[in-house]
């Protein structure tokens, strides 16, 4: 019984170990040099593997495709994909932030034991293979080697786990979309998602705090009802970026496509209202200036008082009671995201109509989809990586129920399909 999966990052490499540890002759097929890379990049700035937020807030985070993610989480959880990585021994910790990370921070550690692991099991790797379709038949796949050569595979099941398109270097290109659709299959286009937002700072100020955090802040976007954001985001030069933005992605994408802008409203102080910023700003000092007064009252540092600047033109307002309402909501107008191939993730992709609960394409049986090629998207914080791995999961124990229904009691057989031109 044979598995084709295409696409060699976590959802791929989870399903290949999950059917080669049931039997299954597996072969993996990705058209990068190497395997994980996307998951390799992601492990450098220490890699934050899930989350331990309760069920309810959890499954929230997914949105729209919640009712179709919480199955998934429930056939493989957060803390089965704990006890995975301490498997490969790395143990995990949850951080004060109640995300889940190992205990090396990085990737590395868990990637070179994943290998070895479904080197053991008898998994086929083969990398610079980039998939171009399906034989006009329909049946074979069909692949373009780094020499130009092509070839046709056939497999009893195959898994497509190519990721969205955010990551273009890594692999993640999208260009599955294209043979997708034109096999008849609804795709909701690509958008970037945990984004950054382009921002027109002025000279002076992009020059100046460009790579500066502005800390401790809480994010919300003018006119919808989504909840603030706490955390710390990062001023670049062509705009804004971090956590509290990303969470933000689906309201500021709304915003942009009904009005053309999104203004985001800063809170530089969450803990305090208007009222007790009102009642601190009081003791101003005689010739005092606007930035000493609003350091020694509030302790507000150099990016935040510039940022009340940028939203009043290059001065502030003069009385507490109107400085402590703009401190509550520095209005940052943006009309455009950062381009996809800048975006963490991506939105859009497969429809959910067009699999069923076991993420089989209806329209071919056989032929299971998982990961970012689905049409769903979570902020980061764990979330993105966890619903990867288990719809790795989910695809995999759907593709075993369709091999005991096609292939009933045919044993693996990895030396035949070595002779064969679908396992090269």
């Amino acid at each position: 019984r044979t598995a084709t999966i295409v696409g060699g990052g976590p959802t791929g490499l989870i399903a290949a170990e999950h059917l080669a540890r049931a039997g299954v002759s597996v072969a993996v097929y990705d058209q990068k040099p190497s395997v994980a890379r996307k998951f390799l990049l992601a492990g450098h700035g220490g890699l934050n593997i899930t989350h331990t937020q309760e069920r309810e807030g959890f499954v929230a985070r997914y949105g729209a495709s919640a009712p179709r993610i919480a199955p998934m989480l429930d056939r493989f959880s957060p803390q089965d994909l704990r006890d995975w990585c301490a498997s490969l021994g790395e143990e995990t910790f949850v951080g004060s932030s109640k995300r889940v990370f190992p205990r090396s921070f990085r990737a590395n550690p868990l990637v070179r034991g994943w290998l070895t692991r479904l080197d053991d099991l008898g998994v086929h790797i083969h990398t610079r293979q980039r998939w171009t379709g399906w034989r006009e038949d329909g049946g074979a796949l069909t692949f373009i080697g780094a020499d130009d050569a092509k070839q046709e595979v056939r497999s009893d099941v195959v898994i497509f786990a190519l990721g969205g398109a955010s990551w273009p270097g890594l692999g993640s290109d999208g260009a599955w979309t294209a043979p997708f659709a034109a096999r008849g299959i609804q795709v909701a286009p690509l958008r970037p998602a945990n984004v950054g937002l382009r921002v027109g700072w002025s000279e002076v100020f992009a020059a100046r705090f460009a790579g500066t955090p502005v800390k401790h802040l809480a994010l919300s976007v003018r006119g919808r009802a989504a909840a603030s954001v706490r955390g710390d985001a990062m001023v670049t030069k062509a705009g804004i970026e971090g956590g509290p933005v990303y969470a933000l992605t689906v309201p500021i994408r709304e915003s942009l496509q009904e009005s053309g802008a999104a203004i985001l409203e800063v809170d530089l102080r969450p803990d305090l209202s208007a009222a007790e910023l009102t009642a601190r700003l009081q003791s101003r000092r005689p010739k005092e200036s606007g930035s000493t007064w609003l350091k020694r009252t509030l302790g507000l540092d150099a990016v935040s008082i510039s940022l009340l600047r940028e939203a009043g033109a290059g001065s502030l307002p003069q009385e507490p009671h109107e400085i402590a309402a703009l401190i509550k909501a520095v209005p940052v107008t943006s009309h455009e995201t950062m381009p996809i191939d800048r975006a963490i993730s991506t939105a859009g992709g497969i429809v959910w109509g067009e699999v069923n609960e076991e993420l089989m394409l209806i329209s071919a049986p056989g032929t299971f989809v998982a990961g970012e090629m689905l049409d769903w998207e979570a902020p980061t914080g764990g979330f993105l990586l966890q619903a990867s791995f288990s719809s790795g999961v989910v695809a995999a124990d759907g593709a075993l129920g369709w091999l005991d229904k096609v292939a009933p009691g045919r044993p693996s057989a990895p030396e035949a399909a070595l002779t064969r031109n679908d396992h090269p």
